[in-house]
Protein backbone atom coordinates (compact mmCIF):
# COMPACT_ATOMS: atom_id res chain seq x y z
CA UNK A 1 0.00 0.00 0.00
CA UNK A 2 1.21 3.52 -0.88
CA UNK A 3 1.86 6.35 1.44
CA UNK A 4 -1.10 8.03 0.14
CA UNK A 5 -3.38 5.58 0.13
CA UNK A 6 -2.45 4.48 3.93
CA UNK A 7 -3.43 9.05 4.36
CA UNK A 8 -6.31 7.94 2.26
CA UNK A 9 -7.61 5.56 4.36
CA UNK A 10 -6.54 7.27 7.77
CA UNK A 11 -8.70 10.43 6.67
CA UNK A 12 -12.05 8.59 6.14
CA UNK A 13 -11.74 6.88 9.81
CA UNK A 14 -10.66 10.47 11.03
CA UNK A 15 -13.50 12.30 9.05
CA UNK A 16 -16.44 10.12 9.71
CA UNK A 17 -15.14 9.29 13.88
CA UNK A 18 -14.76 13.17 14.49
CA UNK A 19 -18.38 13.77 12.75
CA UNK A 20 -19.47 10.96 15.30
CA UNK A 21 -17.67 12.37 18.34
CA UNK A 22 -19.39 15.53 17.39
CA UNK A 23 -23.02 14.51 17.64
CA UNK A 24 -21.78 12.37 21.18
CA UNK A 25 -20.94 15.24 22.99
CA UNK A 26 -23.92 16.98 21.97
CA UNK A 27 -25.47 14.28 23.88
CA UNK A 28 -26.92 13.21 20.85
CA UNK A 29 -26.58 9.29 19.43
CA UNK A 30 -26.78 9.62 15.85
CA UNK A 31 -28.29 5.84 15.56
CA UNK A 32 -31.34 7.09 17.32
CA UNK A 33 -32.25 10.43 15.44
CA UNK A 34 -34.29 9.05 13.03
CA UNK A 35 -36.84 7.49 15.25
CA UNK A 36 -37.55 10.93 16.56
CA UNK A 37 -37.49 12.95 13.22
CA UNK A 38 -39.76 15.18 11.96
CA UNK A 39 -39.56 14.40 8.43
CA UNK A 40 -40.24 10.55 8.95
CA UNK A 41 -43.81 10.56 8.16
CA UNK A 42 -43.78 7.15 6.76
CA UNK A 43 -42.47 3.69 7.67
CA UNK A 44 -38.77 4.71 9.20
CA UNK A 45 -36.43 1.92 6.99
CA UNK A 46 -32.73 1.51 6.61
CA UNK A 47 -31.47 3.25 4.19
CA UNK A 48 -31.84 2.13 0.10
CA UNK A 49 -29.58 1.77 -2.55
CA UNK A 50 -31.34 2.92 -6.38
CA UNK A 51 -31.79 -0.71 -6.88
CA UNK A 52 -33.97 -1.18 -3.49
CA UNK A 53 -31.31 -2.97 -1.54
CA UNK A 54 -30.43 -1.60 2.06
CA UNK A 55 -27.35 -0.44 3.03
CA UNK A 56 -25.71 -2.02 6.13
CA UNK A 57 -23.50 -1.66 8.76
CA UNK A 58 -21.75 2.03 9.29
CA UNK A 59 -23.75 3.15 5.72
CA UNK A 60 -26.77 2.98 7.68
CA UNK A 61 -25.86 5.50 10.69
CA UNK A 62 -23.84 8.02 7.99
CA UNK A 63 -26.88 7.96 6.15
CA UNK A 64 -29.92 8.26 8.61
CA UNK A 65 -27.58 10.81 10.30
CA UNK A 66 -27.41 12.64 6.97
CA UNK A 67 -31.11 12.54 6.51
CA UNK A 68 -32.04 13.75 9.47
CA UNK A 69 -29.64 16.76 9.56
CA UNK A 70 -30.76 18.10 6.11
CA UNK A 71 -34.53 16.89 6.30
CA UNK A 72 -34.57 13.93 3.44
CA UNK A 73 -37.43 12.32 3.69
CA UNK A 74 -37.09 10.12 0.86
CA UNK A 75 -34.60 6.77 2.03
CA UNK A 76 -33.33 6.13 -1.76
CA UNK A 77 -29.67 6.98 -2.22
CA UNK A 78 -27.37 6.98 -5.37
CA UNK A 79 -24.25 7.87 -7.02
CA UNK A 80 -24.47 10.49 -9.58
CA UNK A 81 -23.37 8.05 -12.40
CA UNK A 82 -26.60 6.07 -11.41
CA UNK A 83 -28.74 9.49 -11.25
CA UNK A 84 -27.35 9.74 -15.15
CA UNK A 85 -28.05 6.20 -16.13
CA UNK A 86 -31.80 6.43 -14.87
CA UNK A 87 -32.19 9.71 -16.88
CA UNK A 88 -31.97 12.37 -14.08
CA UNK A 89 -29.60 14.88 -12.43
CA UNK A 90 -28.61 15.95 -9.33
CA UNK A 91 -29.17 19.71 -9.06
CA UNK A 92 -27.09 21.94 -9.33
CA UNK A 93 -25.30 22.81 -6.19
CA UNK A 94 -26.56 19.82 -4.08
CA UNK A 95 -23.75 18.34 -2.23
CA UNK A 96 -23.44 14.75 -1.32
CA UNK A 97 -23.00 12.54 1.60
CA UNK A 98 -19.99 10.34 2.05
CA UNK A 99 -20.73 6.41 2.57
CA UNK A 100 -17.86 3.30 2.83
CA UNK A 101 -16.92 0.28 1.11
CA UNK A 102 -14.60 -2.05 3.13
CA UNK A 103 -13.82 -5.05 1.73
CA UNK A 104 -10.27 -7.32 1.12
CA UNK A 105 -7.89 -8.67 -1.54
CA UNK A 106 -5.25 -11.24 -1.95
CA UNK A 107 -1.45 -10.32 -2.93
CA UNK A 108 0.76 -12.66 -3.89
CA UNK A 109 4.10 -11.91 -1.94
CA UNK A 110 7.60 -13.12 -1.59
CA UNK A 111 8.62 -14.22 1.84
CA UNK A 112 12.05 -14.41 3.36
CA UNK A 113 13.13 -17.61 2.11
CA UNK A 114 12.03 -16.79 -1.48
CA UNK A 115 8.78 -18.52 -1.37
CA UNK A 116 5.77 -17.20 -2.40
CA UNK A 117 3.12 -16.45 0.08
CA UNK A 118 -0.72 -15.27 -0.37
CA UNK A 119 -1.27 -11.95 1.59
CA UNK A 120 -5.15 -10.79 2.28
CA UNK A 121 -4.87 -7.39 2.48
CA UNK A 122 -8.13 -5.01 3.54
CA UNK A 123 -9.10 -1.82 2.23
CA UNK A 124 -11.48 0.81 2.61
CA UNK A 125 -13.37 3.23 -0.30
CA UNK A 126 -15.28 6.11 0.23
CA UNK A 127 -17.77 7.43 -2.58
CA UNK A 128 -19.75 10.10 -2.37
CA UNK A 129 -24.24 9.65 -3.07
CA UNK A 130 -27.14 11.67 -3.50
CA UNK A 131 -30.39 11.43 -1.68
CA UNK A 132 -33.42 10.99 -4.38
CA UNK A 133 -35.01 14.44 -2.81
CA UNK A 134 -31.62 15.81 -4.87
CA UNK A 135 -32.39 14.91 -7.57
CA UNK A 136 -34.64 15.58 -10.64
CA UNK A 137 -36.13 13.53 -13.45
CA UNK A 138 -36.21 10.08 -11.46
CA UNK A 139 -39.01 7.35 -12.19
CA UNK A 140 -42.11 8.51 -9.93
CA UNK A 141 -41.37 5.64 -7.63
CA UNK A 142 -38.50 6.55 -6.33
CA UNK A 143 -39.68 9.90 -5.14
CA UNK A 144 -42.81 7.92 -3.49
CA UNK A 145 -42.61 7.44 0.24
CA UNK A 146 -42.65 4.43 2.38
CA UNK A 147 -45.87 3.44 3.52
CA UNK A 148 -47.06 3.91 6.63
CA UNK A 149 -47.54 -0.12 8.69
CA UNK A 150 -51.58 0.29 9.04
CA UNK A 151 -51.69 -1.82 11.82
CA UNK A 152 -49.34 -1.51 15.03
CA UNK A 153 -50.14 -4.88 16.64
CA UNK A 154 -49.77 -7.08 13.41
CA UNK A 155 -46.26 -5.57 13.26
CA UNK A 156 -45.81 -6.22 16.99
CA UNK A 157 -46.86 -9.52 16.57
CA UNK A 158 -44.60 -9.79 13.90
CA UNK A 159 -41.46 -8.81 15.72
CA UNK A 160 -42.86 -10.78 18.58
CA UNK A 161 -42.60 -14.13 16.40
CA UNK A 162 -38.95 -12.53 14.84
CA UNK A 163 -37.22 -13.11 18.25
CA UNK A 164 -38.95 -16.55 19.64
CA UNK A 165 -37.76 -17.65 16.13
CA UNK A 166 -34.75 -17.26 17.72
CA UNK A 167 -34.52 -19.56 20.43
CA UNK A 168 -33.20 -17.23 22.52
CA UNK A 169 -34.84 -18.22 26.48
CA UNK A 170 -36.48 -15.26 28.02
CA UNK A 171 -37.52 -15.26 31.82
CA UNK A 172 -40.21 -12.08 32.85
CA UNK A 173 -40.57 -10.70 36.38
CA UNK A 174 -38.17 -8.16 38.18
CA UNK A 175 -37.27 -4.54 36.68
CA UNK A 176 -34.13 -5.01 34.80
CA UNK A 177 -33.68 -6.14 31.74
CA UNK A 178 -30.39 -8.15 30.80
CA UNK A 179 -28.96 -10.93 29.07
CA UNK A 180 -27.15 -13.25 31.72
CA UNK A 181 -24.30 -15.16 30.10
CA UNK A 182 -24.13 -17.80 32.35
CA UNK A 183 -27.58 -19.33 32.12
CA UNK A 184 -28.01 -17.91 29.24
CA UNK A 185 -31.04 -15.89 29.51
CA UNK A 186 -32.37 -12.95 28.73
CA UNK A 187 -34.46 -11.25 32.06
CA UNK A 188 -37.12 -8.87 31.26
CA UNK A 189 -39.62 -7.15 33.06
CA UNK A 190 -43.37 -8.33 32.15
CA UNK A 191 -44.43 -6.21 28.81
CA UNK A 192 -46.99 -4.43 30.89
CA UNK A 193 -44.28 -2.49 32.66
CA UNK A 194 -43.07 -0.24 29.84
CA UNK A 195 -44.62 2.94 28.73
CA UNK A 196 -46.11 0.78 25.17
CA UNK A 197 -44.95 -2.08 23.57
CA UNK A 198 -42.64 -0.71 20.60
CA UNK A 199 -40.83 0.29 23.61
CA UNK A 200 -40.90 -3.44 24.83
CA UNK A 201 -39.43 -4.58 21.20
CA UNK A 202 -36.53 -2.18 21.29
CA UNK A 203 -35.77 -3.38 24.78
CA UNK A 204 -35.88 -7.19 23.72
CA UNK A 205 -33.93 -6.44 20.53
CA UNK A 206 -30.72 -5.01 22.56
CA UNK A 207 -30.90 -7.74 25.08
CA UNK A 208 -31.15 -10.31 22.35
CA UNK A 209 -28.38 -8.67 20.38
CA UNK A 210 -26.37 -9.15 23.42
CA UNK A 211 -27.38 -12.88 23.36
CA UNK A 212 -25.49 -13.40 19.66
CA UNK A 213 -22.57 -12.86 22.13
CA UNK A 214 -22.40 -16.80 23.06
CA UNK A 215 -19.69 -19.40 21.96
CA UNK A 216 -21.49 -20.96 19.59
CA UNK A 217 -23.37 -18.11 18.61
CA UNK A 218 -20.88 -15.14 17.31
CA UNK A 219 -18.31 -15.28 19.96
CA UNK A 220 -17.89 -12.49 20.93
CA UNK A 221 -15.45 -11.89 23.70
CA UNK A 222 -17.35 -10.39 26.50
CA UNK A 223 -14.78 -11.40 29.30
CA UNK A 224 -14.14 -7.74 30.70
CA UNK A 225 -17.54 -6.65 30.06
CA UNK A 226 -17.66 -6.23 34.07
CA UNK A 227 -13.99 -5.12 34.79
CA UNK A 228 -12.93 -2.99 32.17
CA UNK A 229 -15.72 0.20 31.51
CA UNK A 230 -14.40 0.59 27.64
CA UNK A 231 -15.17 -2.99 27.25
CA UNK A 232 -18.44 -2.40 28.12
CA UNK A 233 -19.10 0.91 26.28
CA UNK A 234 -17.95 -0.67 23.35
CA UNK A 235 -20.65 -3.53 23.18
CA UNK A 236 -23.28 -1.27 24.61
CA UNK A 237 -22.34 0.60 21.24
CA UNK A 238 -22.44 -2.12 18.42
CA UNK A 239 -25.63 -3.33 20.58
CA UNK A 240 -27.30 -0.48 20.18
CA UNK A 241 -26.30 0.14 16.65
CA UNK A 242 -27.49 -3.03 16.03
CA UNK A 243 -30.73 -2.26 17.72
CA UNK A 244 -31.55 0.32 15.89
CA UNK A 245 -31.13 -1.29 12.66
CA UNK A 246 -33.23 -4.16 13.69
CA UNK A 247 -36.02 -2.12 14.69
CA UNK A 248 -36.08 -0.51 11.44
CA UNK A 249 -36.22 -3.73 10.20
CA UNK A 250 -38.79 -4.75 11.54
CA UNK A 251 -40.88 -1.57 11.15
CA UNK A 252 -40.87 -0.68 14.53
CA UNK A 253 -40.43 2.98 16.08
CA UNK A 254 -40.10 3.29 19.52
CA UNK A 255 -39.73 6.22 21.38
CA UNK A 256 -36.72 5.69 23.61
CA UNK A 257 -36.00 6.89 26.50
CA UNK A 258 -32.64 7.35 27.91
CA UNK A 259 -31.58 4.76 30.22
CA UNK A 260 -29.71 6.09 33.65
CA UNK A 261 -26.27 4.94 32.41
CA UNK A 262 -26.70 6.70 29.14
CA UNK A 263 -24.97 9.95 29.77
CA UNK A 264 -22.09 7.85 31.02
CA UNK A 265 -21.97 5.56 28.56
CA UNK A 266 -22.16 8.49 25.92
CA UNK A 267 -18.97 10.56 27.33
CA UNK A 268 -17.54 6.79 26.83
CA UNK A 269 -18.23 6.43 23.38
CA UNK A 270 -17.13 9.71 22.73
CA UNK A 271 -13.69 9.05 24.73
CA UNK A 272 -13.20 5.92 22.93
CA UNK A 273 -13.98 6.85 19.25
CA UNK A 274 -11.26 9.65 20.20
CA UNK A 275 -8.83 7.73 20.98
CA UNK A 276 -9.56 5.14 18.42
CA UNK A 277 -10.58 5.74 14.56
CA UNK A 278 -11.49 2.51 13.49
CA UNK A 279 -13.84 1.81 16.31
CA UNK A 280 -17.09 2.66 14.94
CA UNK A 281 -16.39 0.90 11.62
CA UNK A 282 -15.69 -1.87 14.25
CA UNK A 283 -18.89 -1.92 16.21
CA UNK A 284 -20.49 -1.59 13.25
CA UNK A 285 -19.85 -4.08 11.38
CA UNK A 286 -20.22 -6.75 14.42
CA UNK A 287 -23.83 -4.87 15.00
CA UNK A 288 -24.22 -5.73 11.56
CA UNK A 289 -23.06 -9.07 11.98
CA UNK A 290 -25.23 -10.18 14.67
CA UNK A 291 -28.63 -8.14 13.18
CA UNK A 292 -27.46 -10.81 10.19
CA UNK A 293 -27.29 -13.51 12.35
CA UNK A 294 -30.26 -13.06 13.91
CA UNK A 295 -32.19 -12.70 10.41
CA UNK A 296 -30.58 -15.84 9.50
CA UNK A 297 -32.18 -17.94 11.96
CA UNK A 298 -36.17 -17.43 10.95
CA UNK A 299 -38.13 -19.87 9.44
CA UNK A 300 -37.26 -18.27 5.61
CA UNK A 301 -33.49 -18.15 5.92
CA UNK A 302 -33.09 -21.23 7.20
CA UNK A 303 -35.31 -23.13 4.44
CA UNK A 304 -33.50 -20.55 1.75
CA UNK A 305 -30.18 -22.23 3.17
CA UNK A 306 -31.74 -25.46 2.85
CA UNK A 307 -32.87 -24.95 -0.49
CA UNK A 308 -28.85 -23.78 -1.76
Amino acid sequence: MTNKEKISRTDIYTRITERIVADLEKGVRPWVQPWRASNANGRVTRPLRHNGQPYTGLNVLLLWSEATARGFASAIWMTLRQANELGAHVRKGESGATVVYASRFSKTEVDADGGEVERDIPFLKAYTVFNSDQIDGLPDHYYQRAETVADPAERIAHADRFFDNTGAQVRYGGDKAYYAPVPDHIQLPCPEAFRDMASFVAVRAHETLHWTSAPGRLNRDLSRYHKDHSARAFEEMLVELGSAMLCADLAIVPELEPRPDHASYIHSWAKILGSDKRAIFQAAAHAQRAVTYLHSLQPRAAAEQGAA
